[in-house]
């Protein structure tokens, strides 16, 4: 089995682990944290302990790649969520909404 194999390189901005949800992102945020291998699986205790390592793994084995990669998905979220405060989804209105009722009902 290669090191690759346990990813879905769906994208050049979204590597996934096989048979999961979870981006390899997930894993190395908390690896980058200081977290160990074995801490990481109990926050994810549906990911095997193989597939942690083979993450870590890959991320030290390409590790400029990776870095590059993470950067790209950190700015990507950063500007989603300013372009979300700017423009906020009809939920989130609604929710501003209430909150400014319930305080202005406390206030009277």
């Amino acid at each position: 089995m290669q090191l690759e194999d346990y990813f879905l390189f769906i994208s050049e901005d979204d590597i996934r682990i096989k048979g999961h949800r979870l981006g390899i992102d997930n894993v190395l945020f908390y690896f980058l944290e200081g977290y160990t291998p074995e801490e990481i699986n109990a926050i994810y205790p549906d990911l095997s302990l193989e597939k942690i390592y083979a993450n870590i793994t890959y991320y030290l084995q390409n590790r400029q790649k990776i870095d590059a990669y993470l950067l790209r998905l950190q700015n990507w979220r950063e500007t989603h969520y300013h372009e979300a405060l700017k423009n906020p989804s009809p939920q989130r209105e609604k929710m501003r909404k209430i909150k400014q009722q319930r305080q202005n009902s406390i206030k009277v």
